[in-house]
């Protein structure tokens, strides 16, 4: 992917960069500093409406949020924006769109767990154009951004990433959904509660592969444009199974909605880049290709998954 697959200029495309950079790094700095106080957390009703506490949103996370599209405003008021806090669909005419997942792992950061990430990808006509994660622990050790902008290589903090690390070893590491069993012959298993730092650190090369089974657009972004910009492989899949990821795209139909009895009803609308929806995989060549070849988890699969870390919790208990 190179910038002459837009019709953006670099400079263009830099400055767009320099502002991600800069707002995912002062993004990760206010949720620092929220640590050291008291956070006020709600929790989201789940598909069907209901009350759940499975998907706690912070403060942090709709302050982030409302830092990022009021300075996008000012510095770019022709562009739109997607939040995962603020529901609201650009125009389907935008030609920039800026995809923020203001704390991505939010459960992670509430709970003082050091495994959260600020996501902020840009999109022209669907096409990543430029990226920006801000990861609370990265592959050096500590926070840092990692970046990087169509044709160019990955980056943290300003110094370009190496695209193999300098230790072999003899069996690697991936990022599993839902604490899939320990691993598979090739390599071993881990679980972050953060897709975006999964992301990245498929880019930075610390997992060999990632697979997301039913990500939102802004939770992968920003990590498709690194992993991209670091030489591996982003692939989605579709009812032709996994084809190589080019560009979001909006859903053919809106994705069924499950409200409360007593919500006012939605208007009709046409699907936008707000509703995509796909299973995305990403990684090394030879690691995307083992993937692909086997088959996709049926529904028991991936249900027994999700209850896994509910079941190790009774066990535990007994």
């Amino acid at each position: 992917m190179t910038s002459a697959a837009t019709n953006l200029d670099a400079p263009d495309i830099s400055a767009i960069e320099a502002l991600a950079i800069e707002l995912a790094r002062e993004a990760g700095e206010l949720a620092r500093a929220a640590l050291q106080r008291q956070v006020t957390v709600e929790y989201k009703p789940d598909a069907r409406g209901k009350d759940s506490t499975n998907d706690p949103v912070s403060e942090v996370d709709r302050a982030v949020e409302a830092l990022v599209r009021q300075r996008v405003a000012e510095r770019f008021p022709s562009h739109a924006v997607i939040g995962e806090e603020v529901d609201t669909h650009p125009d389907a005419a935008a030609e920039v769109v800026w995809v923020i997942d203001p704390i991505d792992g939010t459960a992670n950061f509430i709970n003082g767990f050091p495994l959260f990430a600020v996501s902020i990808g840009v999109l022209h006509h669907g096409l990543p154009i430029a990226a920006a994660i801000w990861c609370a622990a990265t592959h050096l050790l500590g926070p840092g951004v990692y970046h990087a902008h169509a044709g160019a290589p990955l980056h943290l903090d300003g110094v370009e990433v190496p695209r193999e690390r300098a230790t072999v070893v003899r069996r690697a590491l991936a990022a599993a959904p839902g604490g899939a069993p320990g691993g598979t012959r090739e390599w071993e298993h881990r679980v972050t509660g953060s897709i975006a730092i999964e992301a990245a650190l498929v880019a930075a090369g610390v997992f060999t592969s990632a697979t997301f089974w039913s990500p939102r657009i802004w939770d992968i972004a920003a990590g498709a444009l690194l992993v991209q910009a670091a030489g591996r492989e982003v692939w989605v899949r579709s009812g032709r199974g996994w084809q190589p990821f080019e560009r979001f795209t909006p859903p053919e139909r809106l994705p069924r909605q499950h409200a409360r009895a007593d919500a006012p009803a939605e208007p009709p609308r046409v699907p936008g880049l707000r509703d995509w929806r796909q299973a995305v995989l990403i990684g090394t060549a030879e690691a995307t290709t083992l993937i692909r070849e086997r088959r996709a988890p049926g529904v028991f699969t991936r249900l027994l998954g999700s209850l896994r870390p509910i079941l190790r919790r009774f066990g535990a208990r007994g």
